[in-house]
C-alpha cells in the first residue's frame, strides 16, 4: 500500500461484508490497544484500491459500546490509510430524515460514556488537545457527496449526529432532548471513532444511512420495516462506493 492513495471503509450495521471488494490481501494487525474488530481486507473496487474493516466484526457480533475503536483506527493508520469513510446506520430525527435517506453530517454531539475515547490517556506520557471544530474532513465529505450524486443518489449535505451509548434504542423523551440540542441523526458508533481519527491525523467523514425514524418520530413501529430499509440503504451505499473509490484514487493521483 502507498500512503495517501488508499481509502478505508469502516462498515457498520448492514455492511459487515463488502461483496464488491476484490480481496487481494487480509491483514491481522497488532496494535498497542489490542485486536481490531476483524482482520483488515485490502483490495480493489473497480479501478481503485480500498481497505475494509467491519466495525462490529465480520459476523456482526460486537455491540457498539464494546467496539475497540482505538485498535481499529490504529490498525488503519498502521497500514498507511489516510482517509476513512465511516458508514453508519442511523435513526432519523425530523420529517426530512426518513428511512433510506443518505446524509453526510458535518457536526456531532457525544452522549456516550465509559468508552476508551482517546490515545492520550496518560499512558504514553503525552497530552494533546485536538481541534474538533469541524469533526469531519471537508475534503472527504465532498468526495462522498460527489460520489453520491454520480451514483444517482441525493445525499443531504450537513446534519448533526447524536452518538448515544446503546445497545438499546432511545426513548421518545431522549429523542426530544436530542432534537432540542439540534441533532437530526442518532446512532451508537459515531464516537469516539471520529475523535480518534482526528487524533491519529486521518481524514475522516461519516456516510450515514437512515434506517428508521427515531423513537416518537413516527407512528410506525421502529422495527416494522427496518430490515427492508437497511437492505435498501446499504444497496445505495454500495453503489455510492463503486463511484467513490475510483474517484478517490484519481484525486490522490492528481
Amino acid at each position: 500500500m502507498t500512503a495517501g492513495t488508499d481509502i478505508a471503509v469502516i462498515g457498520g450495521t448492514g455492511l459487515s461484508q463488502m461483496h464488491d471488494l476484490e480481496v487481494l490481501d487480509r491483514r491481522v494487525v497488532a496494535t498497542p490497544y489490542g485486536e481490531p474488530s476483524a482482520p483488515v481486507l485490502l483490495g480493489r473496487i473497480g479501478a481503485g484500491r480500498a481497505v475494509f474493516l467491519p466495525r462490529h466484526g465480520a459476523g456482526h457480533t460486537i455491540p457498539p459500546h464494546a467496539i475497540n475503536y482505538r485498535a481499529n483506527i490504529w490498525a488503519l493508520r498502521k497500514l498507511g490509510v489516510e482517509r476513512i469513510i465511516a458508514v453508519n446506520a442511523v435513526g432519523g430525527i425530523g420529517p426530512d430524515r426518513g428511512p433510506r435517506t443518505v446524509v453526510v453530517p458535518d457536526q456531532i454531539i457525544d452522549y456516550t460514556w465509559g468508552r476508551d475515547h482517546t490515545f492520550y490517556d496518560g499512558g504514553s506520557g503525552e497530552v494533546a488537545h485536538v481541534d474538533f471544530s469541524e469533526p469531519y474532513s471537508a475534503s472527504v465529505r465532498r468526495l462522498i457527496l460527489d460520489a453520491g450524486r454520480a451514483a444517482g443518489l441525493t445525499p443531504i449535505d450537513g446534519g448533526t449526529y447524536a452518538a448515544t451509548q446503546g445497545p438499546r434504542l432511545e426513548t421518545p423523551a431522549e429523542i426530544r432532548r436530542l432534537a432540542n440540542d439540534g441533532c437530526n441523526l442518532v446512532g451508537m458508533t459515531g464516537m469516539p471513532e471520529a475523535a480518534l481519527a482526528r487524533e491519529a491525523g486521518l481524514a475522516y467523514a461519516c456516510l450515514a444511512v437512515v434506517v428508521n425514524f427515531a423513537a416518537g418520530q413516527s407512528a410506525e413501529d421502529i422495527h416494522g420495516e427496518l430490515a427492508e430499509h437497511l437492505d435498501a440503504g446499504m444497496a445505495s451505499v454500495r453503489r455510492l462506493l463503486e463511484h467513490l473509490v475510483p474517484m478517490a484514487q484519481g484525486a490522490a493521483d492528481d
